[in-house]
């Protein structure tokens, strides 16, 4: 049997757990996972790009177990009721290529965005930073503010988004849970004085958010709206600065699809694996601008998938689902269905 967890499932363990602490917890599996990166299969996800959005698989392996995402991206879906990112998640038995796990993966990818730019943060950001501002305050924006206050303890967060509503629902959803939630009326009054600044939009545009003029010594800019090719946040000007180190996933897939997209060959970046791992420097002065590129990668979605299953297990909240057929010899499937099958007349 192949252990599921659904979308009801997902949203009670969720919030009996609660989200913070599942997002802490998933960004240590996530960090043990990038430090042994190099065990992993590696390759850019496969994606089908339309003028509508793109569906991507995202696969990798680590010799024992598999796992792939299937995610979409459509930034015109909430005009349209609907989400802007769906997906689902497996994990399979190498030995055997029998799935064991199979999961929702449109709240798990929030999750895991967030336990991500949580983990990037500890090692990034500088420790006593405090403010967090969001440019952007769409279905990634609150997850985004647990994951920096499970990281570095932010409280206060300023916001800026172009639909007030927006706004006005990431205020509803924080100040409850203990922020101190400042609505800005631009996004250069939101990232005034902030230590960490979270770009999370939707367009499909390259669209410049945040201005290089804007930035201050010391921010650590997460930016993880540009994910896919001809998308992107950032004004390209804030990676060409002296004072800026710019720190990616995979760089095969960012070169695609990240911030480096609009940047020449050749450009700086530093691979996140090696800062974990100690071969590489992270944040080297407190008056250092950090950027982490991010467009998640298929090694985030394994860390993920195998946090939630290891917390599930034995749970009321994961169901057994009959998915491979086991027929008592494995070389008789057709058995399986020939009693079943009408005698031609």
């Amino acid at each position: 049997m192949t252990m599921f967890v659904d979308v009801r499932n997902m949203i009670r363990w969720t919030a009996e757990t609660g989200p913070q602490q599942i997002i802490d917890g998933m960004s240590r599996y996530i960090e043990d996972d990038f430090r042994r990166w190099e065990s992993f299969d590696k390759i850019a996800r496969v994606g089908s790009h339309t003028p509508f959005g793109v569906i991507e698989l995202m696969p990798t392996s680590d010799g024992e177990t598999y796992a792939f995402k299937y995610v979409n991206g459509h930034p015109s879906n909430p005009a349209r009721g609907f989400q802007t990112v769906s997906a689902f998640g497996a994990l399979a038995d190498v030995s055997n290529g029998y799935p064991v796990f199979l999961a929702e993966m449109t709240l798990l990818t929030a999750l895991r965005t967030a336990a991500m730019s949580s983990m990037v943060a500890r090692h990034l950001a500088r420790p006593d930073s405090r403010r967090l501002a969001l440019i952007g305050a769409g279905s990634q924006s609150e997850f985004q503010a647990l994951g920096m206050r499970a990281a570095l303890g932010v409280e206060q967060v300023s916001v800026w988004d172009t639909d007030p509503a927006a706004m006005d629902k990431l205020v509803r959803n924080l100040q409850p849970l203990g922020f101190d939630v400042h609505v800005a009326r631009s996004a250069q009054e939101a990232v005034r004085g902030a230590d960490v600044v979270t770009t999370c939009t939707a367009d499909k545009a390259r669209a410049t958010v945040l201005q290089a003029e804007w930035v201050e010594p010391g921010m650590h800019i997460n930016a993880i709206g540009g994910d896919c090719p001809g998308k992107t946040e950032l004004d390209p000007a804030i990676l060409l600065r002296e004072d800026t180190d710019v720190f990616v996933e995979f760089p095969p897939q960012t070169w695609i699809e990240g911030e480096i997209q609009n940047m020449p060959e050749g450009f700086p970046v530093i691979e996140l694996w090696e800062v974990v791992t100690g071969r590489r420097a992270g944040r080297t002065s407190a008056e250092q601008v950090t950027l982490f590129d991010s467009v998640g990668f298929a090694i985030e979605d394994l860390s993920a998938l195998r946090y939630v299953r290891d917390a599930v297990r034995g749970t009321e909240w994961v169901d057994d689902i009959d998915l491979v057929a086991e027929p008592e010899d494995p070389k008789d499937l057709f058995g399986m269905v020939a009693a079943f099958t009408p005698i031609p007349s």
